[in-house]
């Protein structure tokens, strides 16, 4: 039986880290690519990768390149390409240069994998899925953006440490942009069942839904740069889905027309990943704090689209 294939752009920290997770769930055959100047590390990556086959039983053939045909017929084309936002930089400028890169990096997917299911992982995110979509042509089901699932990964692991209980009894929701503008629903977090408001103060809860949302910030002053390992496990947690069409539910940044009343933009709700690609999108009840929330997250995305447009024909 043919093995999936799973195409990685951008080869750094988080690309990398993607590559290390797909190998060990053996989610088939991967393709990590980089620019050519970075052609002979990224060669170096992979088969450094290909060599923990033996230790940790994964098969699968394991490449690195800098030649768009090598990742030809892929199933999922995972997008981290692009630029950190750098001391000094604006928002816009960080617009300007990603457009061109995640622009350039969609079109040329859409060539050598014209029935791929694209998961965009490059920031400004909101934006940047908008703009692999707009380049790539594909159906707007196809392409779906991360970083719901990395929030609400931090989410439940700042629950647990509270609870000193296991993130695995956790169960959480979250809507809205990235970081800052992530929508935290605390009426649908529970552990085991038990809901979260019956476990944890308010104040305290407030505490920890703040520190999920400048998650990013928090590691970056520790490290010096940004997170890679949970924002790669939460990519490949949606490639998973989509490869082995479980028809899990996460927070994705997904296509909204109807749904929520948003009116055509790549926004977080909850979805339902498989084969191909966003199956469904679940719209659950939100209250007048919630529907306030969500609706100022939705403006911010509007506003960031509409600078990346603004960038696309140039």
């Amino acid at each position: 039986m043919r093995r999936a294939k799973l195409s990685i752009i951008g080869a750094g920290n988080v690309g990398a880290s993607c590559a290390v997770w797909a190998a060990s769930q053996e989610l088939g055959d991967i393709v990590l690519l980089d620019i050519p100047e970075v052609a002979d590390k990224t060669k170096g990556k992979a088969l450094d990768l290909a060599q923990c086959g033996p230790v940790y039983r994964f098969d699968a053939q394991i490449i690195g390149t800098a030649d768009y045909k090598d990742t030809a017929g892929s199933d999922v084309v995972v997008i981290t390409a692009g630029i950190p936002r750098k001391p000094g930089m604006s928002r816009d400028d960080l617009v300007q240069t990603n457009v061109k890169i995640v622009g350039s990096v969609a079109e040329k997917v859409a060539e050598h994998s014209p029935n791929a299911v694209v998961i965009v992982v490059s920031n400004p995110l909101d934006a940047m899925v908008y703009t692999a979509w707009k380049k790539t042509g594909f159906p707007p089901q196809r392409v779906v953006g991360q970083a719901g699932c990395l929030d609400i990964a931090r989410y439940r692991t700042f629950i647990a440490l509270e609870l000193n209980c296991s993130v695995e009894d956790i169960a959480a929701l979250l809507m809205g942009g990235h970081g800052d503008d992530m929508v935290p629903l605390t009426r649908y977090t529970s552990v085991a069942g038990i809901p979260i408001t019956q476990l944890i103060p308010k104040e305290r809860l407030d505490a920890i839904i703040e520190r999920a949302k400048l998650g990013g910030g928090e590691l970056v002053k520790l490290m010096g740069t940004s997170a890679y390992y949970a924002p790669a496990a939460g990519t490949i947690d949606m490639a998973e889905a989509i490869i082995r069409d479980k028809r899990r539910i996460f927070p994705c940044a997904a296509f909204c027309q109807r749904e929520y009343g948003v009116g055509g933009y790549f926004v977080g709700v909850p979805c339902m990943l498989g084969r191909n690609g966003v199956e469904k999108i679940i719209e659950v009840e939100l209250d007048p704090a919630e529907r306030k929330m969500f609706d100022t997250s939705v403006t911010h995305v509007k506003e960031l689209v509409q600078v990346a447009e603004g960038f696309m024909g140039q």
